[in-house]
């Protein structure tokens, strides 16, 4: 039987939430300020935070304003900067747990390796890496996006004398005061580590595959005046967070990716060509740093600092190939020898896996890796046909970009709520329909074809078969679609 009006109420719902990061921090306060009790948070790690445990590199720093990268019902007065440092990050996501009282709620160390639909239960079996199982009306898989490390192929890595890693397995024991220090990578990560790195090390090469565009934004620390004013007067935090200003650059930003031909995208492209060619003095530098492709095809690194600390003299920028790692280094194609104590490798993390390598089997035996074999994907990146139940928050082909993510899960939230009403009121099942979702589909891949990152460069952006993964319409088409779903595009069964 199909039904969208479901009455009975179904008060005990179980809700199994994986990841104790932003996102899943967020599903677990959400739940429990509306009177919901039965739910658990398995979190992989030994503590909340997400990307905010995984990475601890020196420089970390968030490239939102740090008013912005808040949940809109926690304002913190009390950020150090314009933009916010990870510590800080980690130690905020921490304290509203702990606020809002959902600390007693998360299982660490609990990785979920198993979810099965029972499709006679009409609940999900769930199997946890020590082999105990739990079951679930409902899972909300906040597992996030940047959390599996792509450790690039390099020959040799394993032979080199000194200290290699990623960057989001730091080793604290590398000594960097006065090292030679080499990093792989000209992401934000990459270009955060540099310019942290620089001063402290008696030389930095910086291995560049493919040069940035840099976006400069305003930096400055927060007096205690400052904080003590937005204790005071939390409006003033508002007068941030939501200021016409901000918005309209949000909106601007999303219209530039969308038509990477208009005047919002080449106004950005005056702004970051202009700071390229006043900022570089050296000619030859400038051309090593001068990308070859419109700005946010990849990322756009905002920094108010790299190309003062790229231009120091103890920093080379290397644009040839590494052809191997030896012991004494990073030796490149043309037979340069880069001799270095440490080296970091900057280089990202695939941004293909979401959930994975959680095994995830949905209504009569279907596999998640089935169903993305050519591409991840979710309707309206939150919902997967024949995975009755279960949610994604900031799943594949969301927005991406240079804005808060936190806003962008918490508008889902809004749009999950709803369908979780059906579910609370009797229904069994809630799923897109196949039709619908194919729908989406198409329409997404054909205007993604047509956004900034499907302009021509690499990026991180693009599926295995270069179609961008991301929302490919301006910001205010998704938060009108987030307002509230089309019911008729989902299969209600009671």
């Amino acid at each position: 039987m199909e039904s969208s009006n479901t009455t009975a109420r179904n008060a005990n719902l179980r809700y199994v939430i994986i990841g104790a990061g932003m996102a899943g921090l967020l599903a677990a306060i959400k739940l429990k300020e509306r009177g919901e009790t039965n739910f658990i948070v398995y979190e992989k790690g030994d503590s909340i935070g997400g990307t905010w445990r995984e990475n601890r590199y020196p420089g970390l720093t968030c490239d939102v304003p740090a008013h912005a990268y808040t949940y809109s019902f926690a304002p913190n007065p009390d950020w150090s900067a314009f933009y916010a440092p990870g510590p800080e990050i980690k130690a905020y996501f921490e304290k509203v747990a702990n606020d809002f009282g959902v600390m007693n709620s998360i299982r660490f160390n609990r990785e979920v390796t198993g979810c099965r639909f029972d499709d006679a239960a009409n609940r999900w079996d769930i199997t946890l890496v020590d082999g105990t199982t739990d079951t679930a009306d409902v899972v909300i898989a906040a597992s996030g996006v940047l959390h599996h490390p792509n450790v690039p192929d390099i020959a040799g890595l394993e032979s080199f004398a000194g200290k290699a890693f990623h960057s989001a397995r730091w080793d604290d024991t590398a000594e960097l005061d006065g090292a030679r220090v080499g990093v792989v990578g000209t992401g934000s990560t990459g270009v955060q580590i540099v310019t942290a790195l620089q001063p402290r090390t008696a030389h930095l090469v910086h291995f560049q595959r493919s040069p940035q565009w840099i976006m400069p934004v305003p930096f400055f620390e927060y007096s205690e005046e400052d904080r003590a004013a937005f204790r005071a007067n939390p409006s003033l935090i508002d007068q941030i967070r939501y200021s016409e200003e901000y918005w309209e650059n949000i909106y601007r930003f999303n219209r530039a990716l969308v038509d990477p031909h208009g005047p919002d995208m080449q106004a950005i492209q005056n702004v970051v060509l202009n700071n390229l060619e006043t900022s570089v003095k050296d000619p030859v530098l400038r051309e090593k740093l001068r990308p070859n492709y419109i700005a946010a095809c990849k990322r756009l690194i905002y920094s108010w600092c790299y190309y003062d600390h790229v231009q120091q003299p103890n920093v080379t920028v290397e644009t040839g190939r590494i052809d191997h790692i030896e012991p004494a280094g990073v030796r490149m194609q043309d037979g340069t020898l880069h001799e270095l104590d440490v080296l970091v490798l900057a280089t990202g993390f695939k941004a293909d896996r979401f959930i994975r390598p959680t095994v995830v089997t949905g209504r009569g035996g279907v596999s998640l890796d089935d169903a993305w074999s050519v591409r991840p994907s979710a309707y309206y990146a939150m919902t997967i046909p024949d995975f009755p139940n279960f949610f994604m928050l900031n799943g594949p082909t969301g927005p991406v970009g240079n804005f808060s993510l936190i806003d962008i899960a918490e508008r889902q939230w809004g749009y999950i709520e709803q369908l979780l009403e059906h579910l609370r009121h009797g229904a069994k099942q809630v799923a897109p329909k196949k039709e619908a979702f194919l729908d989406y589909e198409e329409r997404r891949i054909e205007a993604a074809k047509k956004t900034v990152f499907g302009s021509g460069c690499t990026s991180w952006y693009l599926d295995a078969e270069g179609v961008p993964a991301s929302w490919p319409w301006s910001y205010e088409a998704f938060a009108e679609a987030m307002s509230k779903p089309k019911f008729e595009d989902y299969t209600i069964l009671s």
